[in-house]
């Protein structure tokens, strides 16, 4: 009761403020004056001429490209494995925990099988045109080994708080695996570094970009939004706290619920779109494959096509990021790369599956190049323009598509929100973690009031930002990651694993 008394006052006071920021351009010329001076800041244009290439997406391209090579393809040696390991195959009385693995790479999903494969995807084909989708895959596959190597050092490097909530992720593997190395200061400092920009990404790509994308797809279906966007806010915020107040159980148990529903749901209807109209499929793939290296209408050629697949891919997965580390950290696995291992499947099923058929249902529609779709592909309202696609096989599929956008957003904010609240734990106390939760549902409320367009730059900005501090951790201590999946190996083949209880 006290917990719902305290979402309704939270609600009460939101409504003013939130009435308050809707007054005309005045939070959209903040958050596009704010992108400005974050891009200066964060990124530079590393490719000369065009197409822009920002230092973040290279240094994303050429880590997971090297921890590929350095694993010897460790993302496809080890699948069949690692489905075991998400089966229970290979529990032990000695795992320690708090959440299985199954559902640790469930609520890792529920962050990442979110709008991004919806709403992202449209909007990387609608200005890098259908070879976007192969670099995508490509982006995918080699985030794979990231994956694995982020979820192997977040278990390696965990630490049990008194109070026995486990803290892990980027901001333990930067502070503890650099102080090995003799660099703790530098370590402390990427590890704030990364634990900042988690916080303010939380609201960007967490809780802003899910509002505002899934806002655009209801208002298709339900016009009351359109002149009151606020009441959609203050009903997700509500439905978001109901979770997240309850912590990481709560949040695991409710996405081992509701993921595999909303991927089964997105699939089906996906899949009824292409069947019905399968003889478009050969030439949609055709297109997919020959504009990834010859596309038609992108500035920058193939380099801008790439650039286009590999940032949307990033966004959709967060491969390199650094952020579901943070959540398999908790998973109750006894050797840190058994865990690494159910990583792998994340951008498998996130990029490579459910990606892949929304490009698919983008471009057999021909939406993403369709003159009355302009405006919404002007305005990067990527949810819509799917909605759009879904429309063009049945009056009633874009209620399909809107409850799935629902869901999804839904279920990648209780997953951000507790990225979030680790990372503001980590850097302000335990004691300190409802003040997050509230700004958390705070931006949920003023991402229904902002544009669109600059809620997608904003968390672009944010999220890949993470990458920068992450990725030299996984540089750095890749030797450790190899060693202990060496060790697992040997003792895989040696058959010690059968002989565990």
């Amino acid at each position: 009761m006290a917990k719902h008394a305290f979402l309704l006052g939270l609600a009460g006071l939101l409504l003013p403020f939130a009435a308050q920021a809707a007054e005309p351009g005045a939070l959209d010329a903040f958050f596009g004056a704010l992108n400005g001076h974050l891009a200066s800041v964060i990124f530079f244009d590393v490719f000369p001429g065009e197409p822009v290439m920002p230092f973040i997406v290279a240094w994303l391209i050429v880590g997971a490209l090297y921890l590929t090579l350095r694993f010897s393809f460790v993302n496809l040696r080890m699948m069949r494995h690692a489905f075991r390991v998400m089966r229970g195959k290979y529990r032990t009385h000695d795992d320690q925990g708090e959440v299985s693995p199954f559902q640790a790479l469930t609520t890792a999903l529920s962050a990442t099988v979110g709008l991004g494969n919806i709403a992202g995807v449209a909007i990387a084909i609608s200005i890098g045109g259908p070879g976007a989708t192969f670099w995508m895959i490509v982006a995918g596959f080699l985030g794979m080994t990231t994956k694995f190597t982020e979820a192997t050092l977040a278990q390696r490097y965990r630490v049990v708080r008194p109070d026995g909530r486990i803290m892990g992720g980027p901001m333990e593997y930067l502070s503890r695996g650099l102080a090995e190395f003799n660099w703790p200061r530098t370590g402390k400092f990427l590890a704030g570094m990364f634990a900042v920009f988690t916080v303010l990404g939380s609201f960007g790509a967490g809780s802003a970009f899910q509002v505002s994308q899934s806002l655009g797809a209801v208002q298709e279906q339900m016009p009351f939004f359109n002149d009151q966007p606020i009441v959609y806010g203050l009903i997700m915020g509500v439905a978001v706290g109901l979770v997240i107040i309850g912590g990481l159980k709560r949040i695991a148990h409710t996405a081992e619920a509701v993921v595999p529903t909303m991927i089964l749901i997105y699939l089906a209807a996906c899949l009824w779109i292409v069947i019905g109209q399968a003889d478009q499929v050969p030439a949609a793939l055709s297109k997919i494959v020959t504009e990834a290296f010859a596309p038609i209408a992108v500035a920058g050629g193939m380099v801008g096509v790439l650039v286009q697949g590999f940032k949307r891919a990033v966004f959709s997965s967060e491969a390199g990021l650094g952020s579901a580390a943070i959540v398999h950290a908790t998973a109750s696995v006894k050797y840190p790369v058994r865990q690494g291992m159910v990583a792998l499947y994340e951008p498998f099923i996130d990029t490579i599956i459910i990606c892949t058929m929304t490009a698919l249902v983008i471009v057999v529609t021909g939406v993403y190049a369709d003159p009355a779709t302009q405006a919404i592909r002007d305005a990067s309202k990527g949810a819509a323009l799917t909605s759009v696609a879904f429309s063009t096989v049945s009056d009633w599929f874009p209620a399909i598509l809107t409850l799935s956008v629902v869901l999804f957003a839904y279920s990648t904010m209780i997953s951000w929100s507790y990225y979030g609240e680790r990372c503001w734990a980590y850097l302000f106390g335990e004691r300190t973690s409802m003040v997050y939760r509230s700004l958390f549902l705070i931006f949920i409320v003023i991402a229904s009031v902002a544009s669109a367009a600059n809620m997608v730059d904003f968390t672009d900005l944010l999220v890949l930002a993470m990458a920068f501090p992450n990725f030299i951790g996984l540089y750095i201590l890749s030797g450790k990651v190899r060693a202990m999946l060496t060790d697992y190996q040997d003792r895989l083949r040696r058959g010690d694993f059968g002989r565990e209880h």
